[in-house]
C-alpha cells in the first residue's frame, strides 16, 4: 500500500496500523473556561473525523486509547459523563460504520464496564464483524501493563495444560496471546496535546513504532494532522534496530 500525503517522500509507503492516545479534552475545555465534559464532547467529533481521515487514506488499522485503567480515578461525574458519551457514540455511530466497512472492536477489560455499554460493545464488533476496509480498535479500560500480566497467565496456563513447554514461548507465542493479536503491530504511534509520553499503552506493541508528536489537542485534530503525521512517518528510515546498508 503505498499512499501519498502532503510532502511525503515519493515512493514511500504509508503506515498500514497506525495508533492514537486522544490527550488533551479536559486542557481544551479549561482553556476556553468550558467544563471538562464539553471537551469529551468535542473528543468525540475529533474521533469521527480521524476515522473519516483514516478510511481517506486507505489506512488499514486504526487503534484509539479511549479510556484507560487508570481514568476511572477521575471525579465521578467526569467519568458519568464520559460513560455517556460512549453509549451515544455506540449507539449512533454503529450503523455508519456498518455501511463504511469498519469493523470496530475492543480491547481491555470489559469486566468493569457499565453491563449496557458491554452489550453495546458486544452487539457493535457483531454487527461489523464481516467488514474489512477498516479495523477500528478501541482501548476501553485498557492498562498495557495488565495486557502483558494477563498475556502471561494465559501462557502458564498453556505450559500447565501441555499445550505448551516453556521452549515454546518466544516473541511470536506471547503477540499471539496478547489482546490485538489478530492485527499488525502499529507503525506509527500519535499522541496529541504536546505531552511526550506512552501512558500505558500498547507496550509490547509499539517496541518498533515510529511516534510522532502533536501540539494540538485532541479535539482540534483534523485530517491535515493526520495528514502531517503519516507524512512525518514516510520520511523516516525504521531499522528495527539494524543499520541502514548504505551507511
Amino acid at each position: 500500500m503505498n499512499v501519498f500525503v502532503p510532502h511525503a517522500v515519493p515512493g514511500a509507503s504509508a503506515p498500514r496500523h497506525i495508533a492514537i492516545i486522544m490527550d488533551g479534552n479536559g486542557r481544551w475545555a479549561m482553556r476556553r473556561g468550558l467544563p471538562r465534559t464539553a471537551g469529551h464532547r468535542q473528543g468525540v467529533e475529533a474521533v469521527r473525523r480521524t476515522v473519516q481521515a483514516a478510511l481517506d487514506l486507505d489506512i488499514p488499522y486504526l487503534t484509539l486509547f479511549g479510556f484507560s485503567s487508570e481514568n476511572w480515578k477521575r471525579p465521578r461525574a467526569e467519568v458519568e459523563a464520559l460513560m455517556g458519551l460512549l453509549r451515544l457514540y455506540l449507539r449512533r455511530e454503529v450503523e455508519k460504520l456498518r455501511r463504511d466497512g469498519v469493523r470496530i472492536r475492543f480491547i481491555g477489560d470489559r469486566t468493569a464496564m457499565p453491563a449496557e455499554i458491554v452489550a453495546l460493545m458486544n452487539e457493535g464488533e457483531a454487527r461489523t464483524a464481516g467488514n474489512d476496509r477498516l479495523v477500528l480498535t478501541i482501548a476501553l479500560n485498557y492498562s498495557g501493563r495488565h495486557e502483558i500480566a494477563a498475556t502471561a497467565r494465559r501462557l502458564a496456563a498453556e505450559v500447565a495444560a501441555g499445550r505448551l513447554t516453556v521452549d515454546d514461548i518466544d516473541d511470536a507465542a506471547f503477540s499471539a496471546y496478547h489482546f490485538s493479536a489478530d492485527v499488525p503491530d502499529p507503525d506509527l504511534l500519535i499522541r496529541t496535546s504536546g505531552e511526550q509520553r506512552v501512558s500505558n499503552f500498547l507496550l509490547w506493541q509499539i517496541a518498533y513504532s515510529e511516534l510522532v508528536f502533536v501540539d494540538r489537542m485532541w479535539p482540534d485534530f483534523q485530517k491535515q494532522d493526520l495528514e502531517a503525521a503519516v507524512a512525518d512517518y514516510q520520511r523516516r528510515e525504521r531499522r528495527y534496530g539494524g543499520v541502514n546498508a548504505c551507511r
